[in-house]
């Protein structure tokens, strides 16, 4: 799924581990982060400093829901364990997808899911924290209602995990 010449935007980069594996992956494209916590991006920023010094890695301090990028800029969106606490779930997807390219792919991964592994012990978690807790059921159903194509769900129940996946529409 990740090209070696892939042009990638890390949401909610956190500490950046998730970048490190991207530009590990991407080797000759160019990997982004954007989190809209100033800790996040200096943690992300110190975790990939010889990736940025060589110029294939930059983080920004940024939301979804106004990303600082121009339209169809990025092959691949990736969003680990934080799309819970997006403002407007749609609307920000939307976002998302406006920054990809025609036929590139957004992929969102989640521990916190309802009918989980963890379901029992996350639920009341999750509504304290107001944070959006969906079911796989949901996602597939938010990216649809986002206005993505080729819409795919995957649960490893074992690991206690869920990935969906969803690609902007060729240009016609």
């Amino acid at each position: 799924m990740v090209g070696k010449s892939f042009t990638i935007l890390d949401v909610g980069c956190g500490g950046g581990r998730t970048i490190q594996k991207l530009a590990a992956m991407a080797t000759e494209g160019a990997v982004y982060g954007v989190d809209y916590a100033k800790g996040s991006v200096a943690a992300s920023r110190a975790k990939n400093a010889r990736a940025i010094q060589a110029g294939r890695v930059a983080i920004a301090q940024g939301t979804v829901s106004r990303l600082p990028f121009a339209d169809g800029s990025f092959d691949l969106v990736s969003a680990v364990e934080t799309q819970y606490y997006w403002p407007d779930l749609v609307a920000d997807m939307q976002e998302i997808r406006r920054v990809l390219k025609p036929g590139g792919s957004l992929i969102i991964l989640a521990e916190s899911y309802k009918k989980g592994n963890a379901n029992k012990l996350l639920q009341p978690v999750m509504k304290v924290l107001n944070a959006a807790y969906l079911s796989v059921e949901e996602q597939r159903d938010l990216f649809l209602a986002a206005g993505f194509r080729d819409v795919e769900t995957f649960e490893e129940r074992g690991s206690g995990w869920m990935c969906a996946t969803g690609k902007k529409a060729r240009a016609t």
